[in-house]
């Protein structure tokens, strides 16, 4: 019997999570970065604030063995129905073999059928096997990721400024983060922050209005600043940032972003180092 034929897929709505998680699991064992977290850690975060569905997630299995998962996580991104790839992991001796071909197949079918109008992922630079089979497929990079992080808050001088900073609940935030239009990275959206636990949020505000805010994880993951163009310069980010440093005692900040030069060059100026992990957004329209 050839290996296609005795490979079957299914749902992973139909299978147990163990079996989701060993395919997980198995299929990074040689991953670039070490993916060793454990099955409630797994399932928490990729079924939780990652945003993946296991009615929109297929596995295939040899016999009674999981060999290659594809996780899929749909809902209105900047505007657009998309489907995105949360995960694609194939065990290393099944590689090469149609198993990742026809996962896609299956991820495609299901954001056609629920209609989307874009499919989605992210991949490590330096993958360049997955980058290929992603091209090949129809996938193009829009987007590149960086990460920063900060350890010396020494550096970060709180300064004198005309900002009164509050502590606002996450309905507040979201009002006041949609005023300001540009492009979000998925894990940094409003979706995944409000099903994250504890972050926190805050506004800097002016006499009259609102003029920045910001929302941090307790652990120090910045997930969204941004200050009003009228404001920039005056203190306001750097206000929020000590803020939340000292309300919850942070050792260390860390953020990724897209393709954002004006709060690079913050950061950078802040002391915030930049990391050699990177990553590319990739998109395929349907």
């Amino acid at each position: 019997m050839k290996l296609k034929d005795s490979i079957q897929y299914y749902g992973c709505s139909e299978v147990g999570d163990r079996f989701i998680y060993q395919a997980f699991h198995t299929g990074f064992s040689d991953y670039i970065i070490k993916m060793d977290i454990s099955e409630d850690v797994f399932l928490a975060r990729f079924f939780g604030p990652e945003g993946n569905g296991r009615e929109n997630s297929f596995i295939a299995f040899d016999q009674d063995e999981p060999v290659g998962v594809i996780l899929g996580g749909m809902k209105i991104y900047e505007g657009i129905q998309t489907m995105r790839c949360g995960t694609l992991a194939v065990h290393p001796d099944y590689r090469g073999k149609g198993i990742s071909q026809r996962l896609f197949e299956l991820h495609k079918e299901e954001a056609v059928k629920h209609g989307c109008k874009q499919l989605f992922l992210e991949v490590i630079v330096g993958n360049d096997r997955a980058i290929r089979f992603y091209e090949k497929l129809g996938y193009e990079k829009i987007y590149d990721l960086v990460y920063y992080t900060h350890e010396d808050f020494s550096l970060m001088v709180k300064p004198h400024s005309e900002f009164l900073i509050n502590r606002i609940n996450f309905e507040e935030f979201k009002q006041a983060a949609g005023k300001w239009d540009y492009h979000i990275n998925w894990q940094n959206d409003l979706d995944y922050i409000e099903k994250t636990s504890n972050t926190y949020f805050y506004s800097a505000m002016t006499e009259s209005r609102m003029a920045g805010c910001l929302a941090i994880s307790k652990a120090g993951t910045i997930h969204f600043l941004m200050v009003d163009k009228k404001d920039r310069g005056k203190g306001a980010g750097t206000q929020l940032l000590q803020t939340a440093v000292q309300e919850h005692n942070l050792s260390r900040m860390s953020v990724g972003l897209p393709n954002n030069s004006l709060l690079e060059g913050f950061l950078k100026k802040k002391g915030f180092k930049k990391g050699d992990l990177k990553q590319f957004e990739m998109y395929l329209l349907l």
